[in-house]
């Protein structure tokens, strides 16, 4: 079946911006019963066993459950993340555990309300206040700008840029007026990494024109070629200015239910953040923090969870071969594929659910339209290789099956 053949869903509402793919999703399909048992690649939640020590030392520290945490983490926690920091990524210097990491309910949380503590931090822009962030994107990005009344700019990340924004593209004018920009690397969801080089010249701009850096580091530990990816705290000098990196241990550790990540960077920047927090965003509770701290103690666990993302993508590169223009990411657990010659990217949706049983995301969902009125995930479908091995080479198989 080609694009003009396919027949088209119905047009997406003018809300739909707005809303959460997975809404929108759960909207398309809900009327089609799935052809074959259904299998979810829709939501990155890594479906791979919790570490072993969880329940022990959930156990060992319950009666902290009856007290209110400290809003910017335990020190045993932040004492624990700026050591993990240290020893993964080649620092200039130590972290500060005092003032350079604190504590967050996952990263979704702290990489939306960064955005409104951004613009109260930075100084009066020269225009209208904008956020960059790429596109295709993570959600909280664009919900974060919208809360702190900025304009958000979509910078294309297709394969024509290496699936990260074109720096070369990003004008003075626009860059006089950012007040933060969103990077992902690896990228959700093409899994590209960015070199030293790109990091170094985007630190650079930062500092120039006095806007912060959101790195989103959370599938640092998920890459597929043996090579770690750079952190944007490697590039950023003794001082971290303009610089926050956000980690979590729900793809590092497989435990997106534990709620737990950190911020770490710029402890002026930090200092206003907590602030914000103090009176906006819950504690995360001491027995959580404890096991976090277990966590970043251990790399054995990590291994083996790249491990099982390695063989499962060597699947993806036997059984989708060179179809949909697949090409095995550097790092993160999704594919990325065009589907633009079997249909739009909903109908794809529902053709694979409706005679595969397999749940994916059309990619314009997770996009935006951009200044040149194109969708860079229109025609794309991602999929989130999150499930055990046999079941996503069911599911791999299946999709093939369904698309030809």
């Amino acid at each position: 079946m080609t694009a003009a053949t396919a027949a088209a869903p119905p047009a997406s509402p003018p809300m739909a911006e707005g809303r959460s793919p997975f809404v929108r999703l759960h909207e398309l399909l809900a009327d089609i019963k799935p052809g074959q048992p259904a299998i979810n690649l829709s939501v990155g939640e890594p479906q791979h066993p919790i570490p072993p020590f969880v329940g022990p030392v959930l156990q060992a520290h319950l009666n902290d459950f009856g007290r209110y945490p400290a809003n910017k983490g335990t020190d045993g926690f932040r004492k624990a993340a700026a050591a993990w920091l240290g020893r993964r990524y080649r620092l200039g210097r130590p972290v500060d555990h005092e003032t350079e990491v604190i504590v967050l309910n996952g990263t979704r949380e702290g990489l939306f309300l960064g955005a409104i503590a951004a613009k109260r931090y930075v100084s009066r822009r020269a225009g209208p206040p904008a956020i960059l962030i790429p596109n295709p994107f993570y959600a909280a990005y664009s919900a974060g700008a919208a809360a702190a009344d900025c304009e958000p700019v979509y910078l294309p990340t297709t394969r024509e840029t290496g699936y990260l924004p074109d720096l070369d593209t990003i004008d003075d004018a626009l860059l006089a007026r950012t007040v933060a920009f969103y990077i992902a690397s690896p990228s959700n969801p093409q899994g590209a990494v960015a070199d030293e080089a790109y990091l170094s010249r985007l630190v650079a701009m930062a500092r120039r024109h006095g806007f912060l850096i959101f790195a989103d580091e959370c599938y640092c530990e998920v890459y597929l070629n043996g090579k770690p990816p750079h952190g944007m705290l490697e590039v950023s000098g003794p001082d971290f200015a303009n610089v926050l990196v956000f980690h979590s241990l729900s793809k590092r550790s497989n435990l997106p239910g534990l709620r737990i990540g950190f911020a770490a960077g710029d402890r002026k920047f930090l200092a206003r953040y907590i602030e914000l927090r103090n009176i906006a965003a819950p504690q995360v509770p001491v027995p959580s923090q404890e096991v976090a701290i277990a966590a970043y103690a251990d790399e054995k666990h990590v291994d083996k969870n790249r491990e099982l993302y390695v063989a499962k993508f060597d699947l993806a590169d036997q059984i989708v071969g060179n179809r949909y223009g697949y090409q095995r990411p550097a790092g993160g657990f999704f594919l990325w594929l065009d589907v633009s010659a079997h249909g739009s990217d909903e109908a794809v949706a529902q053709k694979l659910w409706r005679e595969g049983g397999l749940r994916v995301i059309p990619g314009h969902y997770l996009a935006r339209d951009g200044a040149d009125g194109r969708n860079p995930g229109e025609g794309y479908i991602r999929v989130a290789l999150v499930q055990d091995k046999e079941i996503t080479a069911e599911a791999l198989h299946r999709l093939v099956a369904v698309l030809g």
